[in-house]
């Protein structure tokens, strides 16, 4: 029998200006991982999040 598919799934957000932005502190990209429910959050996700690499709260988007 095939496993049934849960309805929370495991999602990553990254930081969006470091994606973007060459010229800052040190060399990265800041990653968080979550919980989401599929059938309540059908698009991607946004959060302000503190990046260690910009040293400041940013929005981090949900990465595939």
């Amino acid at each position: 029998m095939a496993a049934k598919k849960g309805v929370r799934i495991i999602i990553t957000l990254e930081c969006t200006e470091c994606r973007s932005n060459t010229d800052k502190r040190s060399a990265g990209v800041s990653r968080y991982t979550t919980s989401k429910n599929r059938r309540n959050t059908t698009g991607r996700m946004e959060l302000k999040k503190f990046c260690t690499h910009c040293n400041r709260h940013t929005v981090h988007k949900e990465i595939k």
